[in-house]
């Protein structure tokens, strides 16, 4: 199957999905909560794209959710929500969503080779699994990171739905934070993509902002999922000690997850690896300058 055909057939799959979540929102049973109700919708919608995924034999139908479904969240829980459409921190919190949304969902076009790809890490999770290799498709490829994601997303809800006080100091922190993130992310790629296309066989990233940090782009994700709840603490100061919990989420998933099993495909591959794992750091970004010389 040809990229445009595979390109068409994920994104026929992402309008049926969203078309079902649109549909419960606009006609299904109240549920008292926008939150709730918001959750649900995602839930369908996640459910249609992991039938398409079963159909195709692709978990990778997932893989642009991630960046799609936030701002379809966040401007619907705005325009059900009481608070004004002149709100300010409203505006700047669906703004680094969308700037976020944008590049991350660009990238995934930019990079998807189609259907005959999927990501390496899904057979692996298939795999293990055995038996419940359905189960674990389903929950563990496409109902847990939409989970972390809605986790993540809270802080934006309790912005988008609740007046809150005038910006104050933490909404320009959380401002440049997000913005910062998205800017670091959009060079981290620029500059992957260029290694890759001119990168010898075992040679290593270690260019650029992957001299700093073994894992920019992770980090970047991470920092724009504080920067929602930096967003959120500042509409909801009271809040302060829940709020973060998504951005904690994102980090375990990083840190317990994502970076081990690309670590450990890295090293399968490419032994010359572990020289930059012996001199960069692996996620908060560090000049090489700054790297501890040998006794």
């Amino acid at each position: 199957m040809s990229r445009g055909a595979s390109l068409a057939r994920v994104g026929l799959a992402y309008v049926i999905a969203f078309g079902v979540a649109s549909a419960w929102l606009a006609r299904g049973p109240d549920t008292r909560w926008l939150w709730l109700d918001g959750l649900i919708a995602d839930l369908l919608a996640t459910l249609v794209v992991f039938v398409a995924s079963r159909i195709h034999h692709n978990s990778s139908f997932y893989d642009a959710y991630w960046s799609v479904l936030p701002p379809y969240l966040a401007l619907w829980w705005w325009l059900a929500a009481d608070v004004a459409l002149d709100d300010a921190r409203a505006w700047l919190v669906l703004g680094v969503i969308a700037l976020w949304a944008v590049r991350l969902t660009a990238n995934w076009v930019r990079t998807f080779p189609g259907l005959h790809h999927e990501d390496w890490r899904y057979p692996l999770v298939r795999e293990r699994a055995g038996r419940l290799e359905l189960l674990a498709d389903l929950v563990g490829i496409h109902l847990v990171p939409t989970l972390q994601v809605f986790l993540g997303l809270v802080p934006a809800y309790v912005v988008l739905t609740r007046p809150g006080p005038g910006l104050r100091w933490l909404d320009g922190l959380a401002l440049v934070l997000g913005v910062g993130a998205v800017l670091l992310e959009l060079v981290a790629d620029a500059q992957m993509h260029r290694f890759v296309q001119q990168r010898v066989p075992g040679q290593v990233m270690d260019r650029g902002l992957w001299g700093w940090s073994r894992h920019p782009n992770y980090f970047g994700e991470i920092c724009f999922w504080w920067s929602l709840a930096l967003f959120g603490i500042a509409a909801s100061p009271a809040d302060w000690w829940w709020l973060p919990v998504g951005g904690v989420a994102m980090v375990a998933m990083f840190l317990g997850a994502s970076i081990p099993m690309m670590e450990q495909r890295s090293l399968a591959r490419r032994p010359s690896y572990q020289d930059v794992v012996d001199r960069v750091p692996v996620l908060v970004p560090r000049p090489p300058s700054w790297a501890r010389k040998p006794a």
